[in-house]
């Protein structure tokens, strides 16, 4: 008599795993089993796996993540440590706060492809500045933030003292000057959640900000009078470098490896990703591991020259990623398929 054949199918493994998990992640399981649902699904499992073994995972920041309110699925991802540093434009930095303290007072614009040339000038003279179909509104989030974030700037100048814009973040926030306007649940902050937890954070491009932007004036005009107050760049990837190379130290002694979850790309991708060969070529620290594994959700096409769409073997020829390392690569809306993902991993 025969034995019974076991069942080896995807989606049966897959249903066996989100067995002891939440109805997100048994739809997951039953319906994302094709194309770029499929590999949706296996980069949650990838990024699970990593975790599992030990590893640690940084994030990556692009576009306007925070206005989307990705706080809502991220900030909890920080707060159950399957998160260990991220990497954010300095847009995603202030706008989490900004919705933080205004959120009340945006407007959504769900006709935003139909808006004239005139109809956008409306939005400027009543000073709401419209991402895609949000609007933020100056007064209520970026002008009250300024005034804030400008005391910090102002009293670490006179003091002589420099610091990281994310670090002037955390200041602001833990001293609660803020907390009085608060029009969201706070749970709902990544930023918040990132400053409890002190996590590290890497915001290269600061300047071209709406803060970043401000600091600037400032320092034009002489209420800041030393541009270094602010600390940028270089020594943003100085400090990364330092980071990697301390954890995948405590890693080794043990098991796992850093992971390299990217959302969307830009500066918040492509600065992050280039410490491992730096480390490598520039400081020669030969011991030091590739990243263990990586996802990126994009819809960048690859298409003359682009990095944001390349496929992710492109960064073997760079010593950013190893034949071995997991890769996937999800072609969709970040703001969909993350919180997806981020579910998976909590378990939802």
């Amino acid at each position: 008599m025969k034995a019974k054949r076991v069942s080896k199918r995807p989606e049966d493994i897959n249903a066996a795993i989100a067995r002891s998990k939440g109805p997100v992640s048994r739809f997951i399981a039953k319906n994302y089993r094709h194309f770029n649902a499929a590999s949706l699904l296996d980069a949650a499992k990838g990024y699970e796996s990593h975790l599992q073994a030990g590893g640690k995972m940084l994030v990556t920041l692009a576009g306007a993540m925070s206005t989307a309110e990705l706080g809502i699925s991220l900030a909890e991802m920080i707060r159950k440590d399957k998160v260990h540093a991220i990497v954010c434009t300095g847009a995603n930095l202030e706008e989490d706060i900004f919705n933080l303290v205004a959120h009340d007072y945006y407007e959504r614009v769900p006709h935003y492809r139909h808006l004239t040339a005139e109809d956008e000038q409306k939005l400027l003279d009543r000073h709401m500045n419209r991402v895609t179909d949000t609007c933020i509104p100056e007064m209520e989030a970026m002008r009250r933030i300024e005034k804030v974030v400008l005391e910090e700037w102002v009293a670490a100048d006179r003091a002589g003292e420099r610091f990281f814009p994310h670090e002037f973040m955390y200041k602001i926030l833990r001293g609660g000057k803020l907390k009085k306007s608060y029009q969201i649940d706070p749970k709902n902050s990544w930023m918040l959640a990132a400053c409890e937890k002190n996590l590290p954070m890497i915001v290269p491009g600061w300047e071209d900000a709406t803060l970043g932007n401000m600091f600037a004036g400032h320092v034009i005009s002489g209420d800041v009078k030393n541009v270094h107050t602010v600390r940028t760049g270089i020594e943003y990837m100085m400090e990364l470098a330092e980071w990697y190379t301390k954890s995948a130290k405590l890693l080794r002694n043990g098991e796992g490896s850093i992971g390299f979850f990217q959302i969307g790309g830009g500066i918040a991708g492509d600065f992050p990703i280039c410490v491992v060969p730096m480390l490598h070529q520039d400081l020669q620290r030969t011991g030091v591991p590739l990243w263990g594994y990586f996802c990126q959700i994009s819809d960048s096409t690859t298409s003359y020259g682009s990095y944001s769409g390349a496929v992710p073997n492109e960064k073997i020829t760079w010593g950013k990623l190893g034949a071995s390392t997991p890769k996937f690569i999800v072609e969709s809306d970040a703001t969909i398929c993350a919180p997806l993902i981020f579910s998976w991993v909590l378990g939802e």
